[in-house]
């Protein structure tokens, strides 16, 4: 039995790529769990999925968090299935990439909308069961936060925009007894990433292949991350012992970013 069982976490975007990997090691731990994410039918099945290989109490929530009230039904369903949380982790938001200028402002709205502004609202609905609980806010942010890409601009400016968030966030949370911290996943081999991928090698007429190959080797990494690599760094961060790194930018990346900062 691990220090986590018996917790309660709520993962936003947990049905899929880095927010499920996330799911499904909380659980493996014991830790209880509340799952949203807009398709109530992927939501089903991770949670079937959840229950057949844990003793951990799942439950979900479809809900668009673009918006206050998705944030807010997400919050209620959270209240009244646990009534607490110890870990708030906010992992929902799928940026798209384009080519600048003929990227629309529709793309840059709602990249704010469900990454950055719902990761505002989530932790200040969130924000007094975490500190009754003296509980873990992680973000999960994105390397473009410091590695803007031309290709990626509402990416960059959302990811650096929730980064910046999380730093604020983390001084309110040594007042309060709250720890938060954020990890930047470079590269992730998720079902977003080939979508990512596929558009660029629509724009720049290139293979899918061929444009993920020049991805490792522009990056000068050995391969690209997996889910599985965030969940764990995750789960280390919310145990006891690590309670000391606090208001901590992470990036799991393979040696992508190159600068010291």
């Amino acid at each position: 039995m691990t220090c986590l069982h018996g917790k309660t976490a709520f993962i936003s975007g947990g049905s899929r790529g880095i927010g499920l990997a996330i799911a499904q090691r909380l659980a493996k731990d014991g830790v209880n769990l509340m799952i949203t994410a807009s398709n109530q039918a992927h939501l089903e099945v991770v949670v079937n999925d959840l229950q057949a290989h844990s003793t951990a109490q799942v439950s979900s929530h479809s809900t668009d968090l673009r918006s206050i009230a998705g944030c807010e039904t997400a919050f209620a369903a959270h209240q009244n299935e646990y009534g607490v949380c110890d870990i708030l982790i906010h992992s929902a938001g799928a940026t798209k990439g384009g080519i600048f200028p003929t990227q629309p402002d529709e793309d840059f709205i709602d990249g704010f909308a469900l990454k950055f502004h719902a990761g505002v609202r989530l932790s200040r609905l969130f924000w007094p069961m975490l500190k009754l609980a003296k509980g873990n806010v992680i973000m999960i942010v994105g390397g473009a936060a410091r590695t803007p890409d031309h290709t990626f601009m509402v990416g960059s400016s959302v990811n650096a925009a929730l980064a910046n968030y999380s730093k604020a966030l983390a001084g309110q949370g040594l007042l309060d007894d709250v720890n938060v911290n954020w990890i930047s996943p470079g590269q992730t081999e998720t079902a977003r990433l080939q979508n990512l991928l596929a558009k660029r090698a629509q724009d720049e007429g290139k293979t899918v292949n061929a444009v993920r190959q020049e991805s490792i080797q522009n990056e000068g990494i050995r391969r690209l991350g997996r889910p599985e690599d965030v969940a764990e760094l995750v789960c280390f961060l919310c145990e006891d012992k690590s309670r000391h790194i606090h208001g901590s930018g992470i990036a799991i990346d393979g040696g992508a970013t190159k600068g010291y900062f």
